[in-house]
């Protein structure tokens, strides 16, 4: 019994990388324990210990545990009823050659007992978000343990990514730290992934994803996984389904329909769900929702527009410079062509950058001049309005120019953003696809020609 539940551990140890990015790694790896004896701290809920590090580090590491647990906690509304605990190893310290794996996570079942053993490395330091994605695994992979149905040494638990992913883009939602525009772009576009194809996702598909692909996954799941907590009786089928879901063999839409019997589950009602959240997620909140300069200024320019209707009756828009044209119309018609004008003006006011509601009020006062035909220091009132813009628009540019450099000269560590590229340029160097047409062996021998004249020194070859 104790060796078909050891197996089970491997077998988690393996279903377990979805929140990774670097590559998996051999167990042994992190299989020696830190040199440094040192005492380990344990959190405040009991559940974590942390082992390794100086204590400084161990103390941050179980408070971060805890808080991923009470983010966890308050989204599904239950209370702490943990059983199997969760120990934390660190390894390394900040600045020591990146590993395989920063992270890594294996169960151990002494007589009988289970315990979550999660290894760290400190390579990057805490890398805090990479770090709660690891943690919600364990604390759903415990759910499972605690009550293990029968026949669960046969076995393989696996916590899908999706789940995971999107438990921890719901709790950003809900702490506010989520994009709003990532979900409004998903929706706008019908989103990147079909629900059997988000179900279908695997540990090593989602290794391989890049940066943009993973956050449009996140974002996915996320969205997924709120749709279920806001249906009727909602949070309580979702701790039933977290308890169920590790040890789930059968399809995904099986377990979500025994556990959200409210909601008719077929494949067309669960993407119609699906999609609202997108579209609830990603809308537009005129009290919270400011433009930028940019977007300010590209819906200004939009806006500024006098409309003109022919002999025909047809509707012409010209800019706003055209605005000696309207002199020679009567009153009511001028009106008229710059009525939609100063509704566009009040529109934006709600939403502008918030330097620009003067200029819209100075907008307003022209298109009223101009309407009743007022014109005497028109051209005046609309130069002295681009040069303010102009003005604007260029102490943004700077503004924004400074804190790029401000963030590259005094960057002490990278973001791992890009590792994804670094990793796939490695992987095409070393089997680089070569064409054999005239044209690709041209340029070859050019490349090695140059290639080779790179490498002189100054005093000839080498």
């Amino acid at each position: 019994m104790i060796m078909r539940l050891l197996a089970l551990g491997w077998g988690c140890t393996a279903a377990i990388v979805a929140e990774e990015i670097p590559r998996a790694l051999p167990v042994g790896e992190f299989a020696v324990p830190p040199a440094a004896p040192a005492a380990p701290v344990v959190s405040r809920s009991k559940q974590f210990r942390v082992s390794g590090g100086d204590s400084l580090v161990r103390g941050s590491v179980a408070l971060l545990a805890d808080e991923t647990k009470d983010e966890l906690l308050r989204l599904t509304g239950e209370t702490d009823a943990w059983k199997v605990p969760v120990t934390i190893r660190l390894h390394g310290k900040p600045g020591d050659p990146l590993p395989a794996r920063t992270v890594n996570m294996q169960l151990l079942v002494v007589e009988g007992v289970n315990e979550l053993l999660l290894d760290v490395h400190l390579s990057r330091g805490i890398e805090q978000e990479r770090f709660k994605r690891a943690v919600t695994s364990a604390l759903l992979y415990e759910r499972a343990l605690r009550k293990p149905p029968a026949g669960a040494a046969e076995r393989v638990l696996v916590v899908p990514p999706w789940l995971s992913e999107g438990l921890r883009e719901a709790t950003a939602w809900h702490l506010n730290q989520s994009d709003r525009q990532l979900y409004a772009a998903l929706f706008k576009r019908g989103g990147l992934f079909k629900i059997g194809e988000l179900f279908a996702v695997t540990e090593q598909a989602f290794e391989d994803m890049d940066a943009a692909m993973r956050a449009a996954f996140r974002v996915s799941s996320g969205a997924l996984v709120m749709a279920l907590l806001e249906q009727p009786q909602g949070k309580e089928g979702y701790r039933a389904f977290l308890t169920e879901v590790a040890a789930y063999e059968g399809e995904m839409p099986g377990l979500l329909r025994k556990h959200f019997p409210s909601l008719n589950l077929s494949e067309t009602s669960l993407a119609k769900w699906w999609a609202l959240q997108f579209a609830s997620k990603g809308g537009l909140n005129l009290l919270t929702d400011i433009h930028t300069i940019q977007q300010t200024e590209a819906t200004l320019t939009e806006a500024l527009h006098l409309d003109f209707t022919t002999p025909e009756g047809i509707v012409q828009q010209k800019n706003l410079a055209a605005w000696p044209e309207l002199a020679a119309l009567k009153e009511p018609e001028r009106f008229a062509a710059v009525y939609l004008a100063q509704d566009a003006l009040v529109r934006l006011s709600y939403r502008c950058f918030p330097s620009y509601r003067p200029l819209l009020t100075e907008y307003q006062g022209v298109l009223v001049a101009i309407a009743k035909n007022n014109t005497k220091d028109v051209a005046k009132r609309l130069a002295a309005l681009e040069e303010t813009r102009a003005t604007m628009i260029a102490r943004a540019t700077r503004a924004r120019d400074y804190l790029d450099w401000f963030e590259i000269t005094r960057a002490r560590e990278t973001s791992g953003a890009f590792d994804d590229y670094l990793q796939l340029k490695e992987r095409l160097k070393a089997k680089p696809h070569r064409r054999q047409d005239d044209l690709s062996d041209y340029l070859d021998r050019m490349d090695r020609t140059f290639s080779r004249e790179a490498k002189l020194t100054p005093y000839g070859p080498p």
